[in-house]
């Protein structure tokens, strides 16, 4: 049951007047800031962070009884997420006592030593206090939120894992820098940033143009933008709004795969302000401090990024920016794995919008409209067809603030479902599916989905 009354200061939650989803435990922002702030200092002041965690995992042990299921299910799942966590500490500080190199940087504002991170070099003199398990568990506090502005500057979930390590070795790199020079959450996104821009320029990579495929329908609209390297991301590992306050750090509208697809047409720099400036809430002076640009440049990018950001993103406001799923959503949901299951092709087609878009990055395969999705379904769906595909099942999900589908198939002449695509959907007005993002599954694990049934 939830409290009524303020985690911070105890004083009554104000009513929530018939609205539905998940209930603050703040009365204020205020108020979650001092308790996020309160958990960063416990985090962050305690050389003993590591210990702590270790002491933890350890009493968790000693409370887990075999009995009821439930409790033991409970139990164990919080067991992992520390143990999760601890991993992820003692990783970063092996990585760091060894000490790895990284390419060398190749951003425009390089200069010698550690400038690629956008920070001043300490005398080398200096001794630094943080041992390599104290850096770990300090930069373990800022992790997820890291990931998340890799995944937005890169639009790819494998590219932003490697930049977070990345990101973390170059910090450890410069970490005499760090000391008493700002707070370890804007020093982490500077550097952070600086990496995906070097990781582009080697990259280079650019949206396409979806081509046609000799034989194929695709359907009468125009071919949508092809990027090869779109990947989803697992809800799940978002940072929630009392681990990470700031909303505009954990927005989902910034993190839906439409958002996504567009702002990868801003060239990286330009991408790189637009982020921080319109969804972190940085300043100007701050953006330009942490790109090495002149804040009249940052505000110049700025104002470029913008239109060619909404020239990419459908017209209407409302045919993109998706809130937290309706019921009626899930509902449909549940239809279109159920119509999948029970090989209906007559209910799979009643889901659909007349003007559905279906894509399969990084595959070459794309549809718009209906008829041409219908026509493409209809043989791999019928089991008297010599192109049927198999039987499915489905496991829900959730993808980047969206509701989405794990489907395995079994394919004739076989016993065991294994994992074949993770569709994430999104619904027009009238909730219907009116896009559908065909990945491929090796991303199974990270959304909690096994590879097999």
């Amino acid at each position: 049951m939830v409290a009524d009354v303020c985690a911070s200061c105890g004083k009554p939650l104000p009513a929530r007047a018939g609205r539905t989803g998940r209930s603050s435990v703040y009365c204020s922002a205020a108020c979650r800031q001092k308790a996020y702030r309160e958990r960063q200092g416990n985090a962050a002041g305690a050389a003993t962070g590591v210990q702590g965690l270790i002491d933890d995992i350890g009493r968790r042990v000693t409370e887990l009884v075999p009995q009821p299921a439930s409790v033991l299910y409970s139990g164990v799942t919080e067991l992992s997420a520390s143990v999760a966590r601890l991993r992820r500490v003692a990783r970063v500080a092996r990585d760091t006592a060894n000490d790895s190199v990284t390419p060398t940087a190749v951003t425009e504002d390089v200069t010698p030593a550690t400038a690629e991170e956008g920070v001043t070099p300490a005398p080398v003199t200096e001794p630094s206090p943080l041992t390599e398990t104290d850096f770990a568990a300090l930069t373990e506090a800022h992790r997820r939120e890291i990931q998340v502005h890799c995944y937005r500057m890169t639009g790819s979930y494998d590219d932003a894992e490697d930049l977070v390590q990345e990101t973390f070795l170059r910090a450890w790199r410069a970490r005499d820098a760090f000391q008493g020079r700002a707070g370890a959450r804007t020093w982490l996104y500077r550097i952070a940033t600086n990496a995906c821009l070097d990781f582009q320029r080697r990259t280079a990579r650019r949206p396409q143009c979806y081509e046609p495929i000799p034989g194929m329908n695709h359907g009468t609209g125009e071919p949508p933008a092809r990027l090869t390297w779109l990947q989803p991301y697992p809800d799940d590992e978002l940072p929630s709004a009392e681990e990470q306050p700031e909303a505009a750090a954990v927005s989902r509208e910034t993190l839906e795969l439409v958002f996504l697809a567009a702002i990868q047409h801003l060239p990286p720099r330009q991408r790189a302000v637009l982020i921080l400036r319109d969804v972190l809430g940085l300043s100007a002076a701050e953006t330009a401090q942490a790109l090495g640009l002149t804040v009249a440049s940052a505000n110049s990018a700025l104002q470029r990024a913008r239109p060619t950001l909404r020239d990419h993103l459908p017209g209407r406001r409302a045919d993109w920016r998706t809130a937290e799923p309706t019921k009626s959503q899930r509902t449909v949901l549940h239809q279109y794995m159920t119509a999948a299951r029970t090989l209906d092709f007559t209910a799979m087609t009643d889901l659909l919008s007349k003007d559905v878009t279906l894509t399969m990055p990084p595959n070459p395969f794309w549809f718009t409209g209906r008829d041409a999705l219908v026509e493409f379904l209809r043989p791999t769906l019928d089991p008297a067809s010599p192109m049927f595909f198999g039987h499915w099942r489905h496991l829900p999900a959730r993808a980047n603030g969206q509701l989405a589908a794990g489907g395995y198939v079994r394919r004739p002449g076989t016993n065991v479902y294994r994992a074949q695509v993770l569709d994430v959907l999104r619904f027009d007005a009238d909730d219907r599916i009116v896009e559908i993002t065909s990945f491929e599954p090796h991303l199974f694990p990270a959304f909690g989905l096994p590879l097999r049934l």
